[in-house]
C-alpha cells in the first residue's frame, strides 16, 4: 500500500497544532467549569425572556477554548447564538487591553454612522469553515469543532467580556468570554455574572462606572456629554418597560 506522504504531513500538522491552540487554554476554565457557571448565572433574573443560553471562551490569541450551552440540549437555545457568543467572545478580546477592557457593549454607540469606531463591525469576520464544520451533534460539548480554532467576528452589542486573571499579584488579561441566547443586556448580565463566578474579573481599566470598569452604559441614564454616553447601548425595553438597568447596575463590582 502507498503512503500519500503529503497527506499525512497535513494530518500531522493539524493534530500538533490543535494540540498546541487547546495547551494555550490552560490559564482558562474547562467545558464543565464554564457550563457549571453560566448555568448559575442564567438561573438568575438577568432582565431577559429568561431563555438558555451558549457560551464560549477564548484565550489571548482568539483560539476557541470552551463552548457549552445551559439547556437540555443544543436545540434548547437559539442556533445562531452558538456562534454569536464566540464572535462577542472574539471581540471582547481583540479590542481590550492589559489596561483597558471594552466590554462588546462598551462597542455599540461607537460603531454607529458618524461613531469614533464606525465600520469596526466589518472588520475581522468570522471564519465561517471553523463556525459551521460538524458534526452538530458535538456543538456545545467539550469536543466542539470550533475549539482548538480561531473563530474571529466581531460583535457590537452586550455579551462579550474580557477575562482578566490574578497572577503573582499582578493582573493579567488571558482572553474574553461571550454570551448568546436572549436580549443583549440580559445577555452581558449573564456573562458578568458567569465571569465573576469563574474568578476572572480583575479588570485593570474601562469606560464604566467606578467599580464595574466594563459594565453595560445605558442610553438615557448616564451623562451626555460623557465617556459614558461615548461607549453606550440602548436598554433592551420588553413592551416599552426596561426591567434590566437595574440589575446591571447592581452586579457584582470587579476584583
Amino acid at each position: 500500500m502507498r503512503i500519500n506522504k503529503y497527506a499525512v504531513a497535513v494530518a500531522v500538522t493539524m493534530t500538533l497544532g490543535t494540540s498546541v491552540a487547546r495547551a494555550d487554554c490552560g490559564d482558562l476554565p474547562s467545558h464543565a467549569a464554564l457550563k457549571a457557571a453560566l448555568k448559575a448565572a442564567r438561573a438568575q433574573g438577568n432582565g431577559g425572556f429568561n431563555l438558555d443560553m451558549w457560551g464560549t471562551i477564548v484565550n489571548r490569541d482568539g483560539v476557541v477554548c470552551a463552548v457549552a450551552f445551559t439547556g437540555t440540549d443544543r436545540g434548547s437555545e437559539w442556533p445562531g447564538s452558538r456562534v454569536i457568543s464566540a464572535q462577542k467572545a472574539n471581540t471582547a478580546n481583540s479590542f481590550s487591553l492589559p489596561g483597558l477592557a471594552l466590554s462588546t457593549a462598551n462597542l455599540w454607540a461607537a460603531v454607529q454612522p458618524g461613531g469614533s469606531l464606525y465600520g469596526l463591525q466589518h472588520s475581522n469576520p468570522v471564519d465561517t469553515d471553523v463556525a459551521y464544520q460538524g458534526p452538530s451533534a458535538l456543538y456545545g460539548q467539550p469536543g466542539d469543532p470550533m475549539v482548538g480554532k480561531k473563530i474571529g467576528g466581531v460583535n457590537v452589542f452586550g455579551g462579550g467580556l474580557a477575562l482578566y486573571a490574578l497572577k503573582n499579584n499582578v493582573r493579567v488579561l488571558v482572553g474574553a468570554i461571550g454570551v448568546s441566547g436572549d436580549t443583549s443586556c440580559a445577555d452581558h448580565n449573564i456573562a458578568w455574572r458567569t465571569r465573576t463566578s469563574l474568578a476572572l474579573d480583575f479588570v485593570t481599566g474601562g469606560v464604566g462606572p467606578t467599580g464595574q470598569p466594563d459594565n453595560i452604559n445605558y442610553q438615557g441614564l448616564v451623562a451626555v456629554p460623557s465617556l459614558q454616553a461615548d461607549f453606550s447601548h440602548p436598554v433592551c425595553k420588553i413592551a416599552g418597560v426596561d426591567g434590566v438597568s437595574a440589575i446591571s447596575a447592581g452586579l457584582p463590582p470587579t476584583h
